[in-house]
């Protein structure tokens, strides 16, 4: 099989310690929009042209403030593509909907081997913005 062919960043994920003042960067200085909320997640996602930046407040991991960054991937076969990650030694989450820079998709988490996420995301099958 075929590896999908990466076509841009969908999105990416930052850990901030302060959502409002995060947001008032981003929109004020840099000219992002709010894109959504997540309130469910607490998760803020601002549009950055044809991609996200998306904010949650917290902690990273391991002392990182990137959370993960997300790959827009075509064709998106979940199966074949699950099947060529394990083929190349690579343990994927499941095929899941998520709400990206297109609308929602089916994505896959997996991790490189310095242990950073990337999500690899599909075409969008819904443009409607999750529930805030």
């Amino acid at each position: 099989m075929t590896h999908p062919v990466i076509t841009g960043l969908d999105h990416v994920v930052l850990c901030v310690r302060d959502l409002g003042r995060a947001q008032e960067f981003y929109c004020t200085v840099l000219g992002c929009t709010v894109e959504v909320f997540q309130r469910k997640i607490g998760l803020l996602q601002l549009r950055a042209g044809d991609s996200l930046i998306d904010l949650v407040q917290g902690d990273a991991p391991q002392g990182r403030n990137m959370d993960h960054f997300c790959l827009r991937v075509v064709p998106f076969d979940g199966g074949a593509i699950l099947a060529h990650l394990r083929a190349h030694g690579v343990e994927p989450g499941e095929v899941v909907q998520r709400y990206g820079a297109e609308g929602s998709g089916p994505s896959i988490y997996i991790r490189d081997p310095d242990d950073n996420m990337i999500e690899l995301k599909g075409p969008a099958t819904s443009k409607e913005k999750p529930k805030q």
